[in-house]
């Protein structure tokens, strides 16, 4: 019963309909960024991108993030657009993202989802969760759990254009 209720809840909400799939187009995210900005994902069309779910507390992403900054360096030049998306309304502090980024040298953005709603749009649930945009915003891959370098470097091949 419950579960029928929990499911009858997400199809009537917003961001169930507009949910991430693979082969679907990517589904928005506007939101601040730790550096005081806006990233807008529409805005970057054209361009391949990574979006990695992430929290501080989260021992996977710790791991995770010296990858995401290699494949950044790699294939900034390519045109590549690494964005992190940190799921602040899950943190204690703002200063604890900022000491997180800090320590990586994280040359990326980094936005905050301050109310979830990238969150339960791209519905996450466990951290981390990594999703593989094209130029054209499509949805090539998503990757739920630790990724190893391997896997990061496959799902970047597939989003790539073509040299």
């Amino acid at each position: 019963m419950a579960a029928a209720a929990l499911a009858l809840a997400l199809a009537a909400s917003p961001a169930a309909t507009q949910s991430v799939r693979q082969g679907g187009i990517a589904p928005e995210i506007n939101l601040p960024t730790l550096a005081g900005g806006r990233v807008q994902l529409s805005k970057l069309r054209g361009r391949p991108v990574v979006v990695s779910f992430w929290n501080t507390w989260c021992a996977p992403c710790r791991t995770e993030f010296p990858e995401l900054v290699r494949v950044h360096h790699e294939h900034v030049s390519a045109g590549l657009y690494v964005l992190a998306v940190n799921e602040r309304d899950q943190e204690l502090r703002a200063k604890d993202v900022q000491e997180f980024v800090d320590e990586f040298s994280v040359p990326f953005a980094v936005a905050l989802d301050q109310r979830g709603r990238s969150r339960r749009t791209y519905l996450i649930f466990g951290l981390p969760t990594t999703v593989f945009i094209d130029t054209g915003g499509v949805v090539h891959r998503i990757h739920r759990g630790p990724i190893s370098r391997e896997q990061l470097d496959r799902g970047i091949a597939a989003i790539l254009p073509l040299r």
